[in-house]
């Protein structure tokens, strides 16, 4: 809840490129939600429509959600360590 708190308080000051870190990370969180939605949905499509392929679609569903999120952790941190340094 500290964090959370944090950022807020530096998203409010946008006197210093802090507040835009906060902003950023924010950002990355919305994106990988949008991109893991999008990666679900779409497979899901693929799975009506080829019930055969479930296995391989589901397998790589799951190994290209992981790399959206590592890529979303990664911009959160290096955001939260600018805001934070």
């Amino acid at each position: 809840m500290e964090l959370l708190t944090v950022i807020l308080q530096e998203v409010v000051d946008l006197s210093n490129n802090k507040g835009l870190a906060g902003i950023g990370a924010g950002l990355a969180a919305i994106g990988a939600g949008i991109g893991v939605g999008l990666i679900g949905g779409h497979a899901l499509e693929a799975m009506a429509r080829q019930p055969e392929s479930m296995g391989d679609l589901r397998s790589n569903m799951f190994v290209t959600a992981a790399l959206v999120e590592g890529v979303a952790l990664f911009a959160i941190i290096i955001c939260l360590l600018v805001s934070l340094g």
